[in-house]
């Protein structure tokens, strides 16, 4: 057990240390005062630390659970039982372990790091072991990459049931949050324009729907969600509901010896066939729901008359069976 004496001068911290000890020694926990003493024991010391995390937000909460729950398995593994067991060749044999990406790697350390900066504080470690873990190499991949024909071919002809949500992706080139938040409401059928709110801009846009998605769209309640497995008010439920198209999607490129892809990457196809079919910058970005092109030009008058030719042009894949 051991607590910080918050001194710089390292000759008076060591005689308050020893006067400490010794009062210890004695069970005299007077000089505590009425700090709580932190637990050395390792689960305990978890718990304590998902209590501060859940003071900030949700979110937080619960990448601190899933990282912790996951160091605990580890120490356990390990017999490692108390925080000042808890060395940089331990945390070096976690990173070992896991089995994800680097960039996950070094988000689990990250909130590793920030566990252990309150051990050093409260006098448990004289030192953050996590500051000092070598870490593996992120290296900068194209995960967004656009999609080739034979790409195309092979994602909808083994697309099954996420067929239409993937060629909702290819024929608006909207983002996949904002496709699975689209309603029945949000289609004009007589204008053949979707009318929707964009969440990252947080403004109401105007995108021309082709015929292809038209004659597959019913005429249910104007609440009633299009993509009802993936509908989610809440921003994380939906991030967790994408992941199920996201990883299907990367399931048939893999199975084809094809490289990986994102749900973003029908974005950048859109974005692209238009571009080779001629259509300015200008009006690929008001379809594409920026707020300006690469010139920084604003551009808020789409020309949804031209915009609809153009997406009637692009490469049709309704003719494969699923």
């Amino acid at each position: 057990m051991r607590k910080s004496t918050r001194l710089s001068k390292k000759s008076l911290a060591q005689k308050i240390q020893l006067k400490w000890d010794w009062m210890l020694a004695n069970d005299d926990l007077s000089f505590y005062g009425g700090i709580s003493i932190l637990s050395d024991n390792i689960h305990e010391f978890m718990d304590e630390h998902l209590k501060v995390r859940k003071r900030i937000s949700s979110n937080t909460y619960n990448t601190a659970r899933a990282v912790t729950n996951s160091l605990r398995a580890y120490l356990k593994s390990i017999n490692v039982k108390i925080v000042t067991d808890i060395t940089i060749k331990v945390l070096d044999g976690y990173i070992d372990h896991l089995s994800c990406g680097a960039k996950t790697k070094k988000n689990h350390m990250i909130e590793i790091r920030q566990m252990l900066k309150r051990a050093v504080i409260e006098g448990l470690l004289s030192k953050n072991p996590a500051e000092h873990v070598t870490l593996p190499r992120i290296i900068k991949a194209e995960i967004h990459r656009p999609l080739d024909r034979y790409d195309l071919e092979v994602i909808f002809k083994d697309a099954g049931a996420w067929r239409p949500y993937f060629e909702f992706l290819y024929y608006t080139g909207l983002r996949a949050g904002d496709v699975a938040m689209l309603t029945y409401g949000n289609i004009d059928k007589k204008r053949k324009v979707i009318v929707s709110l964009i969440r990252k801009s947080r403004r109401i846009h105007e995108v021309p729907i082709s015929n292809v998605l038209l004659n597959q769209i019913g005429d249910l309640g104007a609440d009633q969600p299009l993509f009802p497995t993936l509908y989610s008010q809440s921003d994380r439920s939906l991030n967790d509901n994408l992941a199920k198209p996201r990883k299907f999607l990367q399931g048939i490129l893999k199975a084809n010896g094809k490289k990986k892809a994102t749900l973003h990457s029908f974005r950048a196809t859109f974005n692209n066939t238009l571009r080779d079919m001629g259509l300015s910058i200008e009006d690929r970005a008001v379809l594409l729901a920026h707020s300006s092109s690469e010139t920084t030009k604003i551009y808020t008058h789409p020309n949804l008359a031209l915009a609809f030719e153009y997406i009637n042009k692009m490469p049709d894949f309704s003719y494969l069976d699923p």
